[in-house]
């Protein structure tokens, strides 16, 4: 983040901060003192899905679902997903990683993520493919998140053949807030956020400003800077809105470190091997939209930034200037869609049709990977523009069959054309890719509480197009071959969802998925590499409880064996693939304003190579929170890693050096650990409503 961008970016905070506060407090005159405030929880995991979902693994959480929760980090969001699990291996600036159905999702792949319509997850991206940062969100601004997974959706296209995550920011706030945080380990937050009626429409605003040192060693330095607007207003018989996202994210990172470090007293559990780590971001975007009762369209062009530092292997290729690098990935990305349905009478039943179109454009001035030191360049390794254009169509069928069963198929197309301008010319090109993506879903209602589901679909993952045009090998120039831009998936599912009422739900799904080949490109290494066709079958039960009117319980679990197919050299384990999940939430709220909340997780083993005689720790994760509203003032207490557990967040298994080891270096696992326990006190103060 340069100096003059900062300056700008303070001077947007500062005016937008005090605009925001102007016309908020002139909008809002009724006295907090005089109000009667009872709290009303509202959870989205209690919506009636029965007669509704197309499958038993789709479902709608949101406002207090998000709320209540502790919520350590942004990317957690998307923890309020069933079996869905979020960790981190670097500094908060990083996106995180992803666990679910048996995938190590990195930091994306095939799991993809919206906001208001916008895709989130990153192609041909510098630091690796699907690349999902959700730190730009400020998560009091989130009101729903509708999660379905598995390919046999035909309005989810590339990243969602795990899953995928549509997140939907207020248009309007019931009252303005103003919270401020501090807790252990230097952590500082400021949000100011509301609306206000301003002419015809609705104004909502946000400004929210963080600051962490964290408990690591190394001072993490984090200086997160976010800024929200939106305005929604009628434009004759339709509903429009403007928005407009600010970010900028600048940090120093602890990466993962090597066990054997940690065993010979070289470092502790929070220590570092090279102080140089972190990076920059950021991400400004404007968005339109506009909505009748039957269609919906957006459009919205995003400029983003990333400089990522990293040093996995220390001294092992390079021992006098060490092994960082640096990854860079500054483009924009320009799209439109739109969507709708319109009911149908087919064959005399009552049907709906449901359609939609997406336009995107990736304009990636740099792409690149150096070798650095001390954040300083002295090598490239791979330096590319790349401009990148895909085209979507789907449309979807949904048809009652029968008084009891309804039958939904739809087919989905997507295209794909780009052009590699590489610094190394024989890596340059360009091409076209594509697929056809059917799907088929049935939905029998066995009673007027139970629901029977059977789906089968075909998907896909994009791969970093730099993949389709290369030649040669960046670093070691040796030929290599050219992969596939779009990696098919197939997969299908069999569920049962039971429903009393808006008190008791449960889903239990049995489902099965195979990908082509997880084929990506290695933003690590600058090049390709090639894996086999895999298979991945497992269990999911998830459930809901609302025991009385002030106590409310949800829970999810995951089994998944996840391996190579048989044909090519099964029996051979998927490196990352974490075998079984769990999460508990527990929330209570009284009408005096008090409530509490607990949330465990449980992140099971994983193989960390394919024989599966190394494996990553299991771990319990338990976090804590508690709040009182009295008039119109919040406080809240959050305690994270309750019980102070000393296990991992993360871990990976690979070969490093550090100074005075062999020249070939030594395999270890190397593992990032939890948070040691924190606590994080607020006071939100709220005006109006």
């Amino acid at each position: 983040m340069t100096s003059t961008h900062w300056r700008a970016f303070t001077r947007i905070h500062t005016g937008a901060g005090a605009l925001l506060a102007l016309a908020l407090a002139a909008a809002t005159q009724a006295d907090p003192g005089q109000q009667s405030l009872e709290e009303v929880f509202v959870f989205g995991r209690a919506q009636q899905q029965v007669g509704v979902a197309n499958t038993a693994s789709e479902g709608l959480v949101g406002y207090d679902d998000i709320q209540l929760p502790p919520l350590l980090r942004v990317g957690e969001l998307v923890e309020a997903v069933p079996g869905m699990v979020a960790t981190q291996h670097s500094g908060t600036g990083k996106a995180n990683q992803y666990f679910l159905r048996g995938f190590n999702l990195d930091h994306g792949t095939d799991f993809a993520a919206r906001v208001d319509g916008v895709p989130i997850n990153m192609r041909s991206h510098g630091h690796g493919q699907g690349y999902l940062d959700l730190n730009f969100l400020i998560p009091e601004l989130v009101e729903t998140s509708r999660f379905r997974k598995g390919p046999y959706h035909a309005s989810v296209g590339d990243f969602g053949s795990a899953g995928s995550v549509d997140f939907s920011l207020y248009r309007e706030l019931p009252e303005t807030m103003l919270r401020l945080t501090a807790g252990e380990f230097g952590y500082q937050r400021g949000l100011l956020a509301g609306s206000a009626e301003v002419g015809d429409g609705t104004l909502l605003g946000a400004v929210d400003v963080t600051r962490y040192e964290g408990p690591w060693d190394l001072n993490e330095n984090l200086e997160q800077n976010k800024a929200y607007f939106n305005y929604q207003f009628p434009l004759g018989n339709l509903t429009a809105n403007l928005g407009l996202q600010l970010y900028e994210n600048e940090w120093d990172a602890t990466d993962q470190i090597p066990r054997r470090a940690v065993q010979s007293g070289l470092i502790d559990s929070l220590g570092f091997i090279d102080p140089d780590l972190g990076g920059d971001t950021s991400r400004y975007a404007l968005t339109a939209g506009i909505a009748s009762d039957a269609w919906q369209a957006g459009g919205y062009v995003v400029d983003y930034d990333l400089s990522l530092y990293s040093n996995f292997t220390y001294l092992l290729d390079n021992p006098e200037n060490g092994d960082e690098f640096e990854q860079r990935d500054a483009r924009q990305v320009w799209g439109a869609w739109v969507s709708g349905s319109q009911p149908l009478a087919l064959v005399g039943r009552d049907s709906t049709l449901r359609w939609g179109g997406e336009l995107r454009y990736d304009d990636i001035d740099e792409v690149g990977l150096y070798r650095t030191r001390a954040r300083q360049r002295f090598d490239t390794t791979r330096e590319d523009q790349v401009q990148e254009l895909s085209v979507s169509a789907w449309a979807s069928v949904e048809m009652a069959v029968s008084e009891r069963l309804r039958a939904v198929a739809g087919l989905r197309g997507d295209y794909f054309d780009w052009d590699v301008d590489a610094l190394r010319q024989p890596n340059s090109g360009s091409g076209d890719d594509g697929q056809l993506s059917p799907s088929v879903n049935l939905a029998y209602r066995v009673s007027d509480t139970v629901e029977a589901y059977a789906s089968w679909g075909r998907g896909f993952h994009s791969n970093d197009v730099r993949g389709a045009t290369i030649a040669f090998d960046p670093g070691s120039g040796d030929a290599v071959d050219a992969v596939d831009v779009v990696s098919g998936t197939e997969g299908a599912e069999l569920g049962l969802r039971w429903e009393q009422g808006q008190r008791f739900n449960a889903s239990l799904v049995a489902f099965w998925l195979e990908l082509d080949s997880e084929l990506v490109y290695v933003g690590d290494a600058g090049t390709t590499e090639a894996n086999d066709a895999t298979q991945r079958t497992g269990l999911e039960l998830s459930g809901f409880w609302q025991a009385n009117n002030w106590l409310a319980f949800n829970a999810a679990y995951t089994w998944t064996d996840a391996e190579f197919k048989a044909d090519q050299g099964g029996g051979r384990e998927i490196p990352g693939a974490v075998e079984d999940t769990f999460t508990l939430g527990a929330n209570a709220a009284w009408a005096n304003g008090l409530s509490v909340n607990l949330r465990l997780r449980y992140l099971g083993e994983a193989p960390l190579e394919e024989t599966g005689s190394v494996t990553s720790q299991d771990s319990w994760l338990l976090n804590a929170g508690a709040a009182y509203r009295w008039r119109a003032a919040e406080f809240r207490l959050d305690v994270f890693n309750l019980l102070d557990t000393g296990r991992n967040d993360i871990a990976y298994f690979y070969a490093s050096r550090l100074p005075g080891e062999p020249a070939v270096g030594v395999e270890d696992v190397h593992f990032h650990p939890l948070e040691p326990r924190a606590v994080r006190g607020s006071v939100t103060l709220f005006f109006g409503g």
